[in-house]
């Protein structure tokens, strides 16, 4: 069965000088989440990335976690909005970095408002693509998919772009795109069945490597 899975990289340094770097519990999620899939003996006809640092350490920690060395396809339209942009649309002043609980339900609420506007061409985040160029970026690497393989095929990118994509296959609005990527957990798997026509959904957000007890304190969202 043609099979994709897309993978949130792991937990990121939100509120740090870079967000662009995997913490230490983001390297573990992402070794885990390998060894998981060893112990099942999935394999992959192929990896397909972004650009981003986050990403590229997500993929390296499964593949040590797997034991298996994939060269990846870089494609840069899986990469994440710039949500530091996003916000100064409609934010006057310099973005803060949340560190407090009060700090992240502003940062949160400030995304989602300036998400909203930009998918609706109100604002245009400098530096930014429009919306629907962001939108053509996740969907031509799910067409590259479809029209060039026929197995397992392992997508490594963030929740924007993922939340993007399961939108897409399930033909929802933008909008409903914003509540699925506020949910996306780090590590999470969602899976997708294909043929050349079309994706279809078989799990969304899921933690198959976290389930266990010992490792409840590893779920984590940013």
């Amino acid at each position: 069965m043609r099979q994709l899975y897309l993978v949130r990289h792991g937990q990121a340094s939100l509120g740090a000088d870079d967000y662009d770097q995997l913490s230490p519990l983001g390297q573990q999620q992402s070794q885990r989440l390998g060894e998981h899939w060893r112990s099942q003996s999935l394999t992959f006809e192929a990896v397909i990335t972004g650009s981003l640092t986050r990403h590229a350490q997500t993929l390296a920690g499964i593949q040590q976690g797997m034991g298996t060395q994939h060269r990846a396809l870089v494609w840069p339209g899986l990469n994440e909005y710039d949500s530091t942009a996003l916000i100064r649309t409609i934010h006057s002043g310099e973005p803060v970095p949340p560190t407090t609980p009060e700090g992240y339900k502003q940062h949160f609420r400030l995304l989602r408002d300036s998400l909203t506007q930009w998918m609706a061409g109100v604002v245009s985040p400098k530096g930014m693509p429009s919306y629907l160029e962001f939108v053509e970026g996740v969907t031509s690497a799910l067409d590259h998919i479809r029209q060039q393989h026929e197995g397992s095929v392992l997508l490594v990118s963030s929740g924007g772009p993922i939340a993007t994509a399961v939108a897409h296959v399930l033909r929802m609005s933008p909008e409903s795109s914003i509540e699925l990527n506020m949910r996306l957990r780090n590590s999470a798997v969602s899976e997708f069945s294909f043929n050349a026509k079309r994706h279809s959904l078989i799990t969304f957000n899921s933690l198959p490597h976290l389930e266990t007890p010992s490792h409840k304190d590893w779920v984590t969202f940013a």
